[in-house]
């Protein structure tokens, strides 16, 4: 790709000719804030967050949305643009819920951490507060706080450009748009798939997974990366630890499923805690099944089956493979049985 020239705050820079100015700045080490960006998305420039100044342009533009051009003069940090984006913050916070201190999102909330950076005065701003209590439970797994919503609009667009599903839009003019569902109706009567993904892009508490757990963000021990269980696709997991429990899951963004799970991928991980799980092989003793060790468990399998094996032969023996495996497991499975037990009794089970 062709590079041209562009300065940046004072700093000439060579950039690709079809980037944004969003994303020269990003790779040329300048940090420029933004709510409703997402690299997965087509930009939008509806937060006004990423705001810089151009010369020669009558206003400010928005950085994820103008393409660069040769010789162009950037400033990502001018007291107009900071003053500009405090407006916009002062605006969101009056529309905004004040309940950081029992809000599960405090920690891992974008509009919190640059309320901050901006020195935003939660008592004091010079707008009125609006408040509409509308807070939508019907979904099984999360719900939206329209008070908690910013409007950067990441939810709708997550939901129809990765999803491919469209279940929410933005519905109203002015003051009055919100994020709607059908007939105005609640999420339950939606086309939604409950997968997740408008959890997790929304930067804010508006859109909350409901959970049992009490955790702060900041608290958070550990992620753990790991291959979802649920199918043999493969996707890439986090699992976000708080006291030895798995609180919540992440999915990253640079993963080869691209952040996006289905509703087990996201939402399918309480079983994990469960009393009745079983964690340790059960044999067969004197009519009860007690725990063994897995050595003990290998060894009883290989010995039942060489002699079977040697008894009734190689048809005696069939293998039921799962959807719950990876391609690479269902593979190794059929080759054990076609490559060494010398049977084509293999079948899969389709569905979960």
């Amino acid at each position: 790709m062709k590079k041209i020239e562009i300065s940046i705050n004072g700093n000439k820079i060579e950039v690709p000719s079809n980037y944004t100015i969003l994303e020269a700045a990003r790779e040329n080490g300048y940090r420029i804030p933004t709510l409703c960006h997402d690299d997965r998305l087509k930009p939008s420039g509806a937060c006004r967050m990423c705001v810089v100044e151009v010369e020669g342009a009558r206003s400010l533009v928005t950085s994820c949305s103008t393409p660069v051009r040769a010789g162009m003069v950037v400033k990502t940090n001018s007291d107009r643009v900071v003053n500009s984006r405090k407006t916009t913050l002062e605006l969101l916070w009056a529309d905004h819920n004040y309940d950081c201190l029992t809000c599960n999102k405090a920690g891992n909330c974008d509009l919190q951490d640059l309320c901050y950076e901006h020195d935003i005065d939660p008592l004091d701003g010079p707008y009125i507060k609006y408040s509409s209590n509308h807070v939508d439970k019907t979904n099984e797994f999360y719900i939206f706080d329209e008070d908690k919503c910013i409007l950067c609009g990441k939810c709708v667009r997550a939901c129809s450009e990765l999803e491919g599903v469209g279940a929410i839009t933005f519905s109203g003019r002015g003051h009055h748009t919100h994020i709607s569902h059908p007939f105005e109706k609640e999420m339950l009567l939606s086309d939604c798939v409950s997968c997740g993904t408008c959890v997790s892009v929304c930067p804010t508490g508006a859109l909350m997974e409901k959970t049992n757990a009490k955790f702060r963000n900041w608290d958070i021990d550990k992620k753990v990366k790991t291959t979802c269980t649920y199918c043999g696709v493969g996707c890439q997991l986090e699992l976000v630890v708080h006291d030895n429990k798995v609180v919540r899951i992440d999915a990253p963004a640079d993963s080869i499923n691209k952040g996006i799970t289905c509703v087990k991928g996201k939402f399918g991980y309480k079983f994990i805690d469960r009393d009745d799980r079983l964690k340790m092989p059960l044999i067969r003793k004197k009519g009860k099944l007690v725990e063994s060790s897995w050595d003990e468990a290998y060894d009883l399998i290989a010995s039942k089956m060489t002699s079977t094996l040697e008894n009734y032969g190689p048809d005696s023996f069939a293998a039921l493979s799962s959807a719950r495996c990876t391609n690479e497991e269902n593979y190794i499975l059929q080759k054990l049985f076609r490559g060494v037990i010398k049977t084509n009794n293999v079948d899969h089970c389709a569905r979960l």
